[in-house]
C-alpha cells in the first residue's frame, strides 16, 4: 500500500491535468483557414523562399491574409497562380517564367586577378577582402556561394565562374539574393541573346581587367536591325522582349561579350 497509494495519487493527478489540457487545447485552439492547405497543395513544394516567405506554408498563410499576391511563386509559374487564384476567388495574374543568368564572362583565363585568395571557400568572405581577388569589382568570384544556396542543384562553378543549368533552374531567385556581387540576374526564360557582363567601368579599365568584358563601344547598338540595344552607363543593354535573336550583335561584338544562351 505504501507504493500503490502514492502511484494512484500521481496517476490521478496526471489524468486530471491531461483532461484539463485536452479541453483547453480545444477551447483555445486557433482554427486554420481551410484554404491554406489547399494553396499549399497547389504549390510545387520547393520551399525555396523565393516568394519572400518562409516556405510554401508561410506563403499560403500570407495569401489568405491578403498580404501576398497569388503570382509570387516562380517555380509554380502560371499553373500554380491559376489554381491559387481559383481557390481565393480572384482573377489569375500572368506569371512569366524566369531563369537565373550570370552576367559575367570572367572565367579563370579571362579575368585578371589582384592576389591569390586562400581563405574560406565562400564569396561573401572573399568579398570582404577588398572586393575579392578578381581585378574587376563587378566580377563573379566563383567560390560557389550560389551553388550551396540553390535548392535544385542548377548552378555549378566552371573555371572560376558560376554557370546555370537553364533546365534545372526554377527561377526562385535565391542565388540572386546570395550573390554579394549582384552578378546573377533573373531573366525571362525565353530570352536567348544576353550580355555576359555588368561592369559599369569605362572601356579602357574593362580591357585591363577582363578580355571579354563589355567596353561600351556601342557597335552592337549601331548594328542591331531591330534597334533593341541601348548603351547605359558604359554597358550594352538588350530589350529581350523585342529582340529577334538574329545573332548580329553576337557576331559584331569585338569582345565576344554577347552570347546566345
Amino acid at each position: 500500500m505504501d507504493i500503490i497509494f502514492p502511484c494512484a495519487i500521481v496517476g490521478g493527478m496526471g489524468l486530471f491535468f491531461g483532461i484539463i489540457l485536452a479541453l483547453a487545447s480545444k477551447i483555445f485552439a486557433v482554427k486554420e483557414d481551410e484554404r491554406i492547405p489547399m494553396i499549399v497543395e497547389a504549390l510545387p513544394g520547393a520551399n525555396c523562399g523565393g516568394c519572400g516567405y518562409a516556405g510554401c506554408s508561410g506563403y499560403a498563410d500570407a495569401i489568405v491574409k491578403g498580404e501576398a499576391k497569388c503570382s509570387l511563386c516562380a517555380p509554380g509559374g502560371s499553373k500554380s497562380a491559376e489554381k491559387i487564384a481559383e481557390i481565393m476567388g480572384v482573377s489569375a495574374e500572368k506569371v512569366d517564367k524566369k531563369v537565373a543568368f550570370v552576367a559575367c564572362s570572367g572565367a579563370k583565363d579571362v579575368a585578371e586577378t589582384r592576389y591569390i585568395y586562400q581563405g574560406l571557400n565562400d564569396c561573401n568572405y572573399a568579398n570582404r577582402l577588398g572586393g575579392g581577388p578578381k581585378s574587376c569589382k563587378y566580377a563573379c568570384l566563383g567560390l560557389g556561394t550560389c551553388v550551396k544556396a540553390c535548392p535544385t542543384g542548377a548552378i555549378s562553378v566552371k573555371d572560376g565562374l558560376a554557370v546555370v543549368d537553364k533546365e534545372k533552374c526554377i527561377g526562385c531567385g535565391v542565388c540572386v539574393k546570395e550573390c554579394p556581387k549582384n552578378v546573377i540576374k533573373l531573366v525571362d526564360y525565353s530570352a536567348e541573346t544576353l550580355v555576359k557582363c555588368h561592369s559599369l567601368d569605362k572601356g579602357k579599365k574593362v580591357k585591363e581587367n577582363c578580355s571579354k568584358g563589355c567596353i561600351g563601344c556601342g557597335i552592337c547598338a549601331k548594328n542591331c536591325p531591330e534597334e533593341v540595344i541601348t548603351m547605359e552607363n558604359n554597358l550594352a543593354v538588350i530589350d529581350t522582349e523585342k529582340c529577334k535573336n538574329c545573332g548580329l550583335c553576337v557576331e559584331k561584338c569585338p569582345q565576344k561579350t554577347i552570347s546566345v544562351i
